[in-house]
């Protein structure tokens, strides 16, 4: 298999209060809806995050956004009133959770400095 990138799925059952949410996490609009109840955040170097109306499945997602500075990222996530949980500090890097309103966790992570890529 030859992948070009992936995406995370977040389901959301208040599809409006979760799109305004991820606005603010995301820091910006959504680059298209693409058709009513789905949104989403493209080519962040090979990664993607989508949004969908699923009220079946809302509030089990867990995701992943991996950052290159993660105090850089809470400052930002502050300032739109998101509160970061505290950094767990290894050698596999700086992780910190947050959840949005409807249950999803969300990780936000910064690699090691010894990580490919950085």
């Amino acid at each position: 298999m030859s992948v070009q990138g992936t995406y995370a799925c977040i389901q959301l059952a208040d599809f409006d209060a979760g799109l305004a949410f991820y606005e603010k996490f995301m820091g910006r609009a959504p680059d298209d809806q693409p058709f009513p109840g789905m949104a989403q955040w493209r080519n962040m170097n090979g990664a993607g995050l989508q949004l969908w109306d699923d009220a079946s499945h809302a509030g089990h997602g867990r995701t992943t956004i991996v950052v290159p500075v993660m105090a850089n990222e809470r400052s930002r996530l502050e300032a739109a009133g998101l509160a970061l949980g505290p950094d767990n500090k290894g050698d596999w890097g700086i992780v910190a959770q947050l959840t949005d309103p409807e249950g999803n966790e969300i990780t936000v992570a910064e690699p090691p400095k010894n990580f490919p890529g950085n």
